[in-house]
């Protein structure tokens, strides 16, 4: 295949040309530090496979498809880490548009009335 060179090439300039930023790394490191310290919990009901036995809570999923901003407020950590905030992107490159829409999805979070904890 001689015109896989092409491709190759565009994708090594593309990176090489790349705005650079380690957010992604930091928030990695930082998740599988917290696996690593024993953090965590049970995964909530409503995201738990539902085709065994019934768990209480399971139905209550809200599915953000069907939502105006695709955003549904619901939780989606263990109790443990509803606070955590691992991915925290920069102001450079594609990341200003990240952190833009981070910051809309924060706001429709932070307004929306919170959930009960997990049984």
């Amino acid at each position: 295949m001689p015109e896989g060179r092409i491709p190759l090439a565009e994708a090594v300039i593309a990176l090489a040309t790349a705005p650079k930023s380690n957010a992604v790394i930091v928030a990695i490191d930082q998740a599988l530090a917290d696996v690593q310290a024993g953090k965590g919990g049970p995964v909530p009901p409503h995201l738990r496979d539902n085709h065994g036995p019934a768990i209480p809570g399971a139905a209550d999923y809200v599915y953000p498809h069907h939502l105006p901003e695709r955003i549904a407020a619901q939780q989606y950590l263990p109790d443990a880490l509803l606070e955590t905030r691992y991915y925290e992107p920069g102001a450079i490159g594609a990341e200003g548009a990240i952190a833009e829409r981070l910051a809309r999805i924060r706001q429709i979070l932070d307004s929306a009335p919170r959930p009960p904890k997990q049984p």
